[in-house]
């Protein structure tokens, strides 16, 4: 079973979560730029983490056989600080680097007139690269947050094929059922979805369109969640070739579009014997 993980923050995790992956058939991930729980205090601290983000981390899952993409963007819940919105003006830079294969996450958190500023900018910005776009929804107020991005994302003209909108449950899902957006879905405990939540929404929604992620973290998170929603998809008369859809070709689907989601063949060898082969993405044709 191959398994790719479109929404996690291994920035967070540890080289035990990058063996445990590979073993339960994690072979590729994007890790969209995120709050990492201490606020920053300039724009000089993103680009540290973008950097990161482009050559540390893809050289650290490479150690385990791990394919690492990823997504660039201020964040929600940092547009709202002054001292961070500068880094808006450095993100064409960043957005032109292969393995950056979307612009994510942004939307909303607090729902405010800065995060709707920094959104509809970086939802340009998504569209002049021709790049797919990662929407954050609110953990309050989800269903008026998810709505509210459908709105700006109809009002920006991006292509909504290029957009997918994360964080979904039961209640925000039927919103965006039918717009061409992407429906994503966070497995993860306590706050968000769990595995037998995900079958149910995939038995009335379908296996088209959807995106199915572990968002983990620093907090109370696992990132094996998608190998359990893969064993409860199965479990609940799914096919394999269903499984393969949910956790690999639709995340392949979706950042292929970027032009820049080039997945070599990785050989299937214990994670120590894994060697960094150097950059594995290049440009291509859409």
């Amino acid at each position: 079973m191959r398994i790719f993980d479109p929404h996690i923050h291994m920035t967070s995790r540890t080289t035990d979560d990058y063996r445990a992956m590979h073993a339960a058939g994690v072979r590729a991930l994007v890790e969209p730029a995120f709050w990492l729980g201490q606020p920053r205090t300039s724009a000089a601290s993103f680009r540290d983490y973008f950097d990161a983000l482009l050559g540390w981390e893809p050289y650290r899952a490479a150690q385990y056989g791990i394919q690492h993409f990823c997504a660039i963007a201020l964040n929600p819940k940092e547009a709202n600080d002054p001292r961070c919105t500068p880094i808006l003006d450095d993100l064409p830079r960043y957005l032109v680097k292969d393995r950056v294969v979307a612009v994510g996450e942004i939307g909303f958190d607090a729902m405010t007139d800065s995060e709707e500023r920094a959104f509809t900018a970086q939802l340009a910005l998504a569209r002049e690269h021709g790049l797919p776009a990662l929407v954050h929804t609110p953990h309050r107020d989800k269903a008026v947050g998810t709505s509210r991005a459908l709105e700006l994302v109809r009002a920006d003209g991006i292509d909504p094929a290029m957009v997918a909108i994360d964080h979904l449950n039961e209640i925000t899902a039927p919103l965006v059922a039918g717009t061409g957006c992407w429906m994503g879905f966070s497995i993860y405990p306590d706050t968000k979805m769990d595995p037998d939540r995900m079958v149910r929404i995939l038995q009335e929604h379908g296996t088209a369109r959807v995106l199915v992620n572990s968002a983990a973290d620093w907090g109370h998170s696992d990132p094996l969640l998608t190998r359990s929603t893969a064993a409860a998809m199965l479990a609940a008369g799914f096919s394999e070739g269903d499984v393969e859809q949910v956790l690999w070709r639709n995340p392949v689907e979706f950042y292929g579009q970027s032009g820049r989601l080039v997945l070599e063949p990785a050989p299937d060898r214990p994670a120590e014997d894994a060697v960094f082969a150097g950059n594995s993405v290049r440009r291509g044709g859409r």
